[in-house]
């Protein structure tokens, strides 16, 4: 199985280093492209809102198709993204480019994560969830660390390494995963979940949990600049202590979710994050405090998916391709919110970067109160197959 897990980390891994590494760059950004930090900020939010919108209806234009020949048009409009966001001179023609990108990105976490949760048995689907998401939190531990560090001379490098990384994902993509078919759904489909009400309490908590993270993230450069003095050598080491925290509560959450309830686990994660980002005001003003900072927080931004992921598969495994695409909509609905909310909170209420934290760990404990009210309601019907003729097992394969 592991043969097969592997390509599909490796394109979460090049969609997360995208995503996450312009908010390392931003004052670079900001400088070259002559806008302000809050200017530049957007390019995350439209990048992230782009993502939400057209993941669905990315999702119903290659339902038909097995899930290596989605991922290889979607990593194809990804890496021709990237090469123009790499060669773009001005605001207006990097903006467009992002939208481009975010295109092809929006299909390839949810087509990633459901193949996943196809291949692998029940009593491990956890496990290989996380692996894939995985990609994605190396991306945080490696790709935005190693990305920043990259573009401490000019962040158009940055973006090329991006777009060759996507390109080496597809190659994996194309060489080691199977034809893997899953009932096809169309856009009502895809849809049609949002229509109950157990969904949707579920998607609130997803879209509520990352919008709270990235009212902070977004802005992570700034926020740090008393504890690195500015020095982007030290951001960088602070940014590689936060991915480690992710990538270490996205294995530990693999695990807790196969032998615990999934709420319990994720109750806890909010409760750290909410005191990890009230503190952030006093934690980041000297570097020994802010790495430990880090590493907590990270971690648990790191457990939030997975069990998210794996409520919505109990609701209806047969279903779990729609379902998953709704949630990874709804993670990008929450992370264009939070670099919105962060930008006008600095905007209009006059906020240091740094006076984020407490803005965020509001959003936090509001996260955590509306999960912890999900969890008393009874459960919903298991949402219907998407295309109920498909009765094939989700687990057949093509050579």
């Amino acid at each position: 199985m592991l043969r097969r897990l592997l390509p599909l980390a490796a394109a979460t891994f090049a969609v997360g280093t995208d995503s996450y590494v312009i908010a390392g760059l931003l004052p670079s950004i900001a400088a070259d492209l002559e806008v302000s930090t809050p200017a530049a900020g957007q390019l995350v939010t439209v990048f992230a809102l782009t993502m939400a919108l057209s993941a669905p209806i990315m999702g119903a234009l290659t339902g038909a198709l097995d899930r290596r020949s989605a991922l290889l048009i979607a990593l194809t409009v990804f890496v021709v993204g990237n090469v123009v966001t790499a060669l773009g001179t001005s605001y207006g023609v990097v903006m467009a480019a992002r939208i481009v990108t975010a295109v092809g990105a929006g299909i390839i976490n949810s087509a990633a994560s459901s193949t996943a949760a196809a291949i692998a048995p029940p009593e491990r689907r956890g496990r290989a969830l996380a692996f894939v998401l995985g990609g994605l939190t190396s991306a945080t531990a490696l790709g935005l660390p190693l990305g920043t560090l990259i573009g401490r001379t000019d962040w158009h490098i940055t973006l090329w390494a991006v777009a060759g990384i996507g390109l080496l994902a597809a190659v994996g993509i194309a060489v080691g995963l199977p034809g893997v078919r899953l009932p096809a759904a169309s856009l009502p489909d895809r849809l049609r979940p949002l229509k109950q009400g157990r969904v949707l309490a579920l998607l609130a908590v997803t879209s509520l949990a990352f919008l709270g993270a990235y009212t902070l993230y977004t802005y992570i450069s700034p926020t740090l600049r008393d504890a690195t003095g500015g020095s982007e050598s030290l951001l960088t080491l602070i940014l590689l202590a936060w991915g480690v925290g992710i990538l270490a509560g996205n294995i530990a959450a693999g695990r807790l979710v196969d032998r615990h309830d999934s709420a319990h686990v994720l109750t806890g994660a909010l409760a750290l994050a909410t005191l990890a980002l009230v503190l952030t005001p006093l934690t980041t003003r000297a570097l020994a405090s802010t790495l430990v900072w880090a590493v907590v927080w990270g971690l648990t931004v790191g457990v939030i998916v997975v069990p998210q992921q794996h409520r919505l598969i109990s609701l209806g495994p047969a279903a779990a391709p729609v379902l998953l695409g709704l949630n990874s909509s709804a993670l990008y609905v929450g992370i264009a919110l939070g670099g919105g909310l962060g930008g006008l909170a600095q905007g209009w209420l006059g906020l240091a970067p740094a006076e984020l934290g407490p803005v965020a760990a509001g959003v936090s404990a509001l996260t955590l109160l509306w999960h912890l009210g999900t969890t008393r309601r009874p459960a919903a019907p298991s949402p219907a197959t998407p295309e109920p003729a498909a009765s094939a097992s989700p687990e057949k394969t093509e050579a």
